[in-house]
């Protein structure tokens, strides 16, 4: 007689994530949980499109009390009943990894995002603890200060306002925050940003005036809007990363173009992208400026 073959089920990974969880929350530690893709879950239909006011610690302060995980890094809470209660419990089952928010636990994560990043942060900053990422490392000092994307090529600063990924405790003694990190912010604040808000591009890309690019407008304005899209998706966090990213990946596609590209107006739309999601100008323009100036990936 066959035998039944026995049906395979995928680990449930809810006890071990909500162990871990109210573990951090016991010692002081806001957390939320993540879904695929790295990212908190999406607000719910009342809280949609910020209908409902944000909560009262985010940026905008409005009336929120909504119970479930809504509005990113401003969800995370040491509440230990706010995490068991019923309407995080859907969040729980189908998250992939927790979050944490690194102001509210008094600490500033300077996330390396690859190998170069992770060597100029040992030839520049005083050692501390230390987390393997997937990518790089996360460096955790002491101290709290304003969150920035972007501060240079592969660096963020994850602090105030801000989420990070938990992956474990770490190595090392963790060393009081150093004026090296907050200076990097401190840069953000002394670029001089254009009277107004950034709303659009003063021109569009044309062949006229990238004189040298050996690119159809057409192949430049589709590798453009896809870029665009990320951004503008990245409606909580990371918008001024992707903006980054997105710049960068343009500017590898004209590295064989006997040039001038107008790669600034471009930029300049990408900028325009980044602002329309609540990401400072003066840091849309650095980010972007960084990644114009640091092309990388598969040229076209």
């Amino acid at each position: 007689m066959t035998q039944p073959t026995p049906v395979r089920r995928a680990p449930d990974r809810t006890p071990r994530l909500l162990d871990t969880a109210l573990f951090l929350a016991t010692h002081a530690v806001p957390v939320l949980p993540l879904r695929a893709g790295k990212v908190p879950f999406g607000n719910c239909l009342s809280c949609k499109h910020s209908a409902c006011g944000d909560r009262p610690h985010m940026k905008n302060p409005g009336p929120c009390q909504c119970p479930q995980p809504c509005h990113g890094w401003a969800a995370a809470t040491t509440d230990t009943g706010v995490l068991t209660s019923p309407p995080w419990a859907s969040a729980w089952r189908r998250a992939a990894a927790i979050a944490y928010h690194p102001g509210g636990a008094g600490v500033t994560v300077v996330d390396l995002d690859d190998t170069a990043a992770v060597d100029w942060a040992r030839a520049t900053l005083p050692a501390t603890r230390t987390v393997p990422t997937t990518r790089g490392e996360h460096w955790i000092y002491r101290g709290v200060m304003r969150s920035a994307n972007a501060v240079r090529p592969g660096v963020d600063v994850k602090s105030l306002m801000q989420y990070a990924r938990w992956l474990g405790h770490g190595t090392g003694p963790m060393a009081v925050l150093p004026d090296a990190v907050r200076a990097l912010v401190v840069k953000e604040d002394t670029t001089p940003a254009r009277a107004g808000v950034v709303s659009s591009p003063s021109a569009p890309w044309d062949r006229h005036a990238a004189t040298g690019c050996r690119h159809t407008e057409r192949f430049v304005r589709t590798g453009l809007e896809r870029g665009l899209t990320l951004v503008r998706s990245r409606t909580e966090s990371g918008a001024g990363s992707q903006a980054f990213g997105a710049a960068r990946f343009l500017a590898a596609q004209h590295t064989a173009c006997p040039g001038p590209c107008a790669l600034d107006v471009l930029g300049e739309e990408i900028v325009a992208a980044a602002v329309s999601v609540g990401v400072p100008e003066a840091y849309a323009r650095r980010a972007v400026a960084n990644g114009l100036e640091t092309p990388s990936g598969r040229v076209a």
